[in-house]
């Protein structure tokens, strides 16, 4: 199967590109910059032409949530408009689709895990861009399956995991958001929920086909715990450690609201693909290690 990712530097995709390599019965082609570029119409699409692809993954994004409130133009462009344009030139080559979207597109109330057929009300322009990035796949390619994740860490680019070890460098104790719950996921296990799709859509299973999923690590925290839990693992192979200490939102303001309750239902494509989604606790150990270790892959 040949696979088309768009971007080219994103945690997902040099996370897609790891678990992709060496495997016979994959072929893997990034589209990023300086080859295409989402800002320009027309140009994705090219792309997507010219390598003929049979699954194309739009995984490039503009993901500056607080940077999105002052450039709305640039965050629909690029969230929504040239994902529907990925879309549609999938369609038109006759190449499967998997778009991937965010917890963002939910207004974060409630208690319980957010299910994929929640209602939606983003609180922002990132997550309103990529809300109609959704929208613009479905009416393009109605086959196309979106998948929501969360609090993505890997041990690629920027993450939260990477600026805690970089902070437990530098203080003795960090102040992080405790009223916030998601579930953060590794973005190598993400890039293996991929593959899983490409895997059983190989086989001409239907599997997903024209629905909308949630991938996300199977158990929830705060940005707090979470930080602990990074710290644990630190320590634990010779690393840096703080003392966290919970503050609440109001007293870490940003330019983005960002939802308290990010919580993903990710029941729905563990049965539909027969693949469990590794819960943070056992995943983060190994990406803090190679992070400690210089070794981003």
């Amino acid at each position: 199967m040949r696979i088309l990712v768009t971007g080219r530097e994103g945690q997902l995709v040099r996370s897609l590109v790891e678990h992709a390599a060496g495997r016979a019965d994959l072929e893997l082609i990034t589209a990023g910059r300086p080859e295409i570029d989402l800002e320009r119409p027309g140009s994705i699409a090219e792309a997507i032409d010219a390598a003929r692809p049979d699954l194309v993954v739009n995984a490039a994004a503009y993901t500056a949530v607080d940077q999105a409130e002052q450039e709305r133009e640039q965050a629909f462009r690029i969230n929504a408009d040239a994902a529907g344009e990925a879309a549609a030139a999938a369609r038109d080559v006759g190449a499967r689709f998997v778009q991937i979207s965010t917890d963002y597109v939910f207004d974060g109330s409630g208690d319980r895990a957010w299910r994929p057929d929640d209602p939606t009300g983003p609180l922002g322009v990132y997550g309103a861009s990529k809300l109609a990035g959704e929208q613009q796949v479905r009416a393009a390619h109605p086959e196309a399956l979106i998948l929501r994740t969360a609090w993505v860490y890997s041990p690629f680019g920027k993450n939260f995991v990477k600026t805690m070890l970089r902070l437990a460098e530098q203080r003795d104790e960090v102040r992080v958001v405790g009223d916030q719950r998601g579930c953060p996921t590794n973005g190598l296990d993400i890039a293996d929920a991929v593959l899983r799709v490409a895997e059983i859509w190989a086989e001409g299973r239907d599997a997903g086909v024209g629905s909308t999923m949630h991938v996300g690590g199977s158990e929830a925290c705060s940005w707090a715990e979470f930080a602990e839990g990074v710290f644990a693992a630190s320590a634990a192979c010779g690393g840096p450690s703080a003392r966290v200490v919970p503050i609440t939102t109001a007293e870490f303001p940003t330019p983005a609201r960002r939802p308290a309750n990010s919580v993903l239902d990710s029941s729905a494509f563990e049965q539909a693909f027969g693949w469990p989604i590794p819960s943070w606790r056992d995943s983060l150990a190994p990406v803090v290690e190679r992070i400690l270790g210089g070794a981003e892959g």
